[in-house]
């Protein structure tokens, strides 16, 4: 398939690597970021809606909700070139109520939309072993599958409404906070005790409190390796899509707001731009001590 690429940055870059390995045809717009590789592996064409016109798939992979419908909506956008028929594919963590209005708005071009945000990083992403969350009709699904493949492990087609994919989206990010946040206070109470932080994470590998974010984020905490990763301001971002979600279903997600307000003391001190992993650091300030 001819698969339009857009959004070439930590996530998209090796996502798109893969779908060229897979035998797929890539199309991108120029931009002055494109990695050597990216040129090798890739139909370069001046503009996105170009991308678009020749694509049979569209693939968006972007930071925030504006930014997609900068893309599918804003002045050059996609929508106005696609082809009926064209599978419009956004990879990107947005807001699941906008999604449901571009969905709308592109099928009215004939066109199918899936909403199918990731996780697992940019070592996920590099070894196309993403989990992909899908939103949108079955038979775009099936049409899309093979691409998904190419860049991820645990494909779940979650709902058939569009949105669907975002909302467990968010349901993931709200978890992965809540256990960043967990580790990060479990290790400054140790270390402030005097236990050693790193055989305290050992020791909880081998029982009931492991995890992955124990496995990977507390090891971060200890080494302070708080090169992203994901950066805490996306993190951030995705916390204020639950939180405004849980406004209009009238849900309180106390602990969430908690989270967030513990990556926004991060931010204000210059913090922003590393791991989410480094939301201990608001945890240490408190205490007055570093884990390390």
């Amino acid at each position: 398939m001819k698969i339009g690429f857009i959004g070439l940055g930590i996530m998209g870059r090796p996502m798109a690597l893969n779908l060229q390995k897979a035998g797929h045809t890539l199309l991108v717009p120029e931009r002055k970021s494109l990695t050597d590789e990216i040129r090798a592996a890739a139909t370069v064409l001046p503009t996105q809606a170009e991308v678009a016109a020749g694509a049979d798939v569209v693939v968006i992979i972007v930071p925030d909700t504006p930014d997609v419908e900068a893309v599918l909506f804003g002045e050059g956008g996609v929508a106005a070139a696609l082809k009926p028929g064209t599978l419009v594919i956004d990879m990107s963590s947005i807001s699941p109520t906008a999604t449901k209005d571009f969905a709308r708005r592109v099928n009215e071009r004939g066109c199918d939309y899936l909403d199918a945000p990731v996780s697992g990083g940019e070592v996920g992403a590099k070894n196309a072993a993403l989990t992909i969350m899908v939103g949108g009709p079955q038979a775009a699904f099936d049409r899309a599958l093979p691409l998904f493949q190419a860049m991820g492990k645990n494909i779940t087609l979650v709902g058939e409404e569009n949105g669907a994919g975002q909302t467990t989206k968010v349901a993931n990010q709200i978890i992965v906070a809540l256990n960043i946040e967990a580790v990060a206070e479990a290790l400054v109470f140790a270390s402030k005790a005097g236990a050693d932080p790193a055989k305290v994470r050992q020791a909880l590998m081998g029982g009931f409190a492991n995890s992955r974010i124990l496995e990977v984020h507390a090891e971060r905490m200890i080494k302070r390796t708080f090169d992203p990763g994901f950066r805490i301001v996306l993190h951030q971002k995705d916390l204020n899509l639950a939180l405004q979600s849980a406004r209009e279903l009238g849900v309180a997600l106390p602990n969430t707001a908690s989270a967030q307000q513990l990556f926004t003391a991060v931010t204000a001190a210059g913090g922003g731009q590393q791991d989410h992993s480094a939301l201990v650091r608001a945890l240490e300030a408190m205490a007055g001590h570093d884990v390390a």
